[in-house]
This record gives structure tokens, sequence and C-alpha cells, in this order.
């Protein structure tokens, strides 16, 4: 299977047989390391597949490993993708129940690094959630498994063509995420946020949107001095593209979002440029 993302050209849903050749032809143009995404075949209210150990990301990270032992596999942990309502945890009526989420977020993070993740990455922004991960992983005897928390992730408008190819915008409809991600208009609320995933065990952060919260992460990389990623997520991926295909912006605007990622303090970018940003580096 390789079905392209409409509203992200150039993205594709993979089987896993695709994602290994992907992750082969990756690595041979110098990209030595992917984040997984899972969609199952079926969704439920608690997004079971999550952490089913046959699961897609489950299966990938296995052939992905047999294929490329030293491809550095990190995996998204978190439910939208595998719910029927989209949303990143357990509902109950009109709420979102955090701690039965987080016990799930932990299970689908152990059967990801028991099927060999180097790196989970929690992108729920459940409260508490990277203490209870790093307490079940170490249980499991997962001491090495690193994990890197989406720490500063805002509800955005940003993450529509992502919410396309997962299948979760027709099922949120109307409903947004408001009540467990960040209003955007408050910046003193990553820096607690942030803290609080480096006291529980995180051992990297995440800023999520990117170019819109430049200074999100320049004030994280200078308050904490902690390893700090940041996400250019779909809906920057998709603007820019578009806007080079109907060439009102030129290519090179892809570096220059990403170096303005540098620019700010960034340890790591996590992005869907990635093949075009490694042939740029390699002229």
């Amino acid at each position: 299977v390789r079905r392209e993302v409409p509203s992200m050209p150039g993205v594709f849903n993979l089987s896993v047989d695709e994602t290994v050749k992907e992750v082969e032809a990756a690595r041979a143009d110098g990209v030595k390391s992917v984040l997984l995404f899972g969609l199952p075949d079926e969704k439920d209210s608690t997004g079971s597949a999550a952490y089913d150990s046959s699961a897609p990301v489950q299966s990938a990270i296995r052939a992905i490993k047999r294929a490329s032992p030293d491809t550095l596999v990190v995996t998204d942990v978190c439910l939208c993708e595998y719910t029927d309502h989209g949303h990143c945890g357990i509902v109950a009526g009109e709420e979102i129940l955090n701690d039965p989420t987080v016990e799930l977020l932990a299970k689908a993070a152990v059967s990801h690094a028991s099927a060999g993740a180097d790196i989970v990455a929690p992108s729920d922004m459940m409260d508490g959630r990277i203490g209870r991960i790093r307490s079940a992983l170490e249980k499991a005897g997962h001491i090495h498994t690193k994990i890197m928390a989406y720490s500063a992730k805002y509800a955005s408008g940003f993450y529509g063509p992502f919410r396309d190819a997962v299948g979760s915008a027709k099922a949120l409809g109307k409903a947004d995420k408001q009540t467990y991600q960040m209003d955007p208009a408050n910046s003193d609320e990553a820096l607690w946020e942030v803290g609080l995933d480096l006291a529980e065990g995180a051992d990297m952060v995440m800023v999520k949107p990117g170019l819109p919260y430049l200074d999100i992460l320049r004030r994280v990389k200078d308050e904490f001095k902690a390893p700090t990623f940041v996400y250019q997520v779909s809906g920057e991926y998709a603007m820019l593209r578009a806007a080079i295909a109907n060439r009102w912006l030129p290519e090179s605007c892809i570096m220059e979002s990403l170096t303005a990622f540098k620019r700010a303090g960034a340890d790591g970018i996590l992005r869907y440029f990635a093949l075009e940003a490694a042939a740029q580096l390699r002229r």
C-alpha cells in the first residue's frame, strides 16, 4: 500500500513492506532516523491497536530493525490515530479521562519498546504520563529506551492535513482538543509543562507546531538547556508545498524554514521535508 495523502502531496500512507523500502531509500540519501505513526484497519473507543503487538507500528519497527538495524526508530505514542472518536484519550461524555488514558499510553510505549523502538514519543499531553511511561518501561526491562516528550504541544489549527492522513478529522468534527492541548496565547505554560516532563523522566522535549512557535522553542532551550526538538507539522508542510507548486515561493524556503528552527535553538527537527533537506545539504 502506497496511498498519497491528498492534503500533503509527496506524503504517503505506507504498508509495512513499503515503509521498509522508504527507510532504506532514506538511509541511502543520508536520513538515518524515522518517526512512525500508525493507521489501523479498524478503530475503537479505546484505541486498542495502539498497544497491540501485531499492529502496524509494532510490525513496522520489527521489519525496519531486521532490514536496517542501525536506523534510529522513534514512535508516536498516542491514541488519536486509533480511536473512533479521534481524541488522544479515553472519552466519557464530553470529558477526556486523564488517568485511564495514561495507563493505555504506558501499555503502548512498552509494546513499542518491546518491538525494538529506540525512542518513544508521547504526544497526547495527558498529565503525569511521562512518569508513568518511565516506570512501565523500567519495570518491563527497557531501561535504555528514551522518552521524547511532546511537552509544549499547542491546540493548533496547523494539524489539519495530519488528521486527514490518519482519518481522525471526520471523527472529531467540530470538536477540538483545547482541554488537554495548550492555549496558543499562553507562553508561560510551556515552561511549566516542560519542567514537569523533565522532572518525571523525559530525556528530551518537543515544541509543536514549529514556525508559529519559535519564541517558545527559544524560551524552552534557554530555560532548561535540555535536548529540545521541534516539529514542522503537516500544515506547515502543506502550505510550503502548495506555495512552491504554484510558484508563489521558491524551493529555497524549505531550507530557510529549517534554518529558523536551528537558529531558535532546536537540537533536532521532525519534518516531512527530510529527503529534500538531505539533498540540499549534500550540495
